[in-house]
């Protein structure tokens, strides 16, 4: 998949802890970069297919802008609170718009699984809501770094 991660392998997830683990997790932070040079993050509603994390973006946002006009973005997931109990996975590359921008639903094979997960997981139905303001975007990562601070514990 990615370019391996070079420092804390020891507390890296496994490729089998970092699919459950993205899977479970409800909100990520996508960084990108405007035209100026200003950094922006901002929280948002994801699915991860086991290759690629998907975005769920409204197409009016100053993500949406930045990512149009540098596709080049960084999204974190991570969660805990005390030190020992920090997890996270942290993936780079460049977001693809896919479907119409908007999004009104129409036929897109290529979102068929992703409009089937994320329905379940945000909101507890089967059906895709489509209001016509959001759209999708697909990272497929080129790097991925992950840590999992539990295992420090079993270290020596």
């Amino acid at each position: 998949m990615a370019a391996a991660q070079r420092r804390g392998r020891r507390i890296m997830m496994t490729d089998e802890e970092r699919d459950a683990y993205l899977s479970a997790q409800r909100t990520c932070r996508v960084a990108t970069v405007g035209a100026d040079g200003q950094p922006h993050v901002g929280a948002l509603w994801f699915v991860w297919d086991g290759t690629s994390i998907w975005l769920h973006s409204l197409t009016r946002s100053l993500r949406w802008a930045h990512l149009r006009q540098n596709p080049r973005t960084a999204v974190v997931v991570d969660d805990g609170e005390e030190y020992g109990e920090l997890r996270g996975v942290e993936l780079r590359g460049e977001a693809v718009l896919v479907g119409e921008a908007p999004r009104t639903g129409e036929p897109c094979p290529e979102l068929t699984a992703v409009e089937s997960l994320f329905p379940m997981k945000y909101f507890g139905i089967d059906a895709m809501p489509h209001d016509g303001r959001h759209a999708w975007l697909r990272l497929t990562p080129e790097t991925v770094v992950s840590w999992d601070f539990h295992k420090l514990a079993g270290l020596s």
